[in-house]
């Protein structure tokens, strides 16, 4: 199956800080873009950090109140994010400021990998490097919800052809697949219940599907066959035992 990569959505031309960009000019580069976040980069273009709004709201919180009295001890600088809050609070200059180490992506990861790494490590938008971790793109949760704007008809015609035909080697009309708003619904009689699994697993990792519906059964179940009983082999093998 093709995917749709995240060289295929990113943004190209990049707005970007490097290390001694004062702090006042990171401010200015986010709100004259209408960004939320930038990349921060060497002076041979490779991705060493990542400012976020989140960064520049830590710098003003954490700046005294003039009128509130000192306080003798500050016990939160002594623990390592008390440590990195108070860097960022007296941060002048976008290297101080920035997110470290960054969390990026490649040109030719999927969607659906990029996505779950911006999910996981709690970020919005991820810098695109090459492979030797110079920034040639970046792509924001924005840019990976446009797989969903697939339309359903083209969405219909993959499943067909990549799962049901190519992988598990069916006739066309052995399914019915339909597919409304992103949701697949497949349904009909299958021979084994590992082609089943194999059908649904495959169909969720289409670009744009948004759920499936399993209205499939089956005649053998062979998830309970002696070990010396036929597999299924080739691509549908492989799948089977990624499932």
């Amino acid at each position: 199956m093709k995917h749709n990569n995240v060289g295929s959505v990113m943004t190209v031309d990049v707005v970007r800080a490097e290390y001694g960009t004062p702090f006042k000019e990171v401010v200015r580069l986010l709100a004259d873009h209408r960004i939320s976040g930038l990349p921060v980069v060497d002076d041979d273009g490779k991705v060493i950090g990542v400012i976020s709004e989140t960064d520049l709201m830590l710098r003003q919180a954490d700046t005294p109140d003039p009128f509130e009295p000192k306080r003798r001890f500050r016990f939160v600088g002594l623990t390592r994010s008390g440590r990195r809050r108070a860097a960022k609070a007296h941060a002048r200059t976008a290297g101080r400021l920035m997110t470290q180490p960054p969390v990026t992506a490649h040109a030719d990861d999927i969607i659906v990998e990029a996505a779950r790494t911006m999910a996981q490590r709690c970020v919005e938008r991820l810098p695109v490097v090459d492979e030797e971790d110079r920034l040639v793109g970046i792509v924001t949760r924005r840019d990976l919800l446009q797989v969903f704007l697939r339309p359903d008809k083209e969405i219909r015609q993959e499943v067909i052809e990549e799962v049901l035909v190519g992988s598990l080697w069916l006739a066309p009309r052995t399914v019915d697949v339909s597919v409304v708003e992103g949701v697949v619904t497949l349904a009909g009689h299958m021979e084994r219940k590992s082609e089943t699994e194999i059908a649904v697993s495959m169909t969720r990792q289409i670009d744009g599907v948004v759920a499936v519906v399993d209205r499939l059964t089956y005649r053998l179940d062979d998830s309970r066959l002696p070990a010396d009983e036929p597999a299924l082999h080739g691509v549908a093998g492989d799948w089977l035992r990624r499932i």
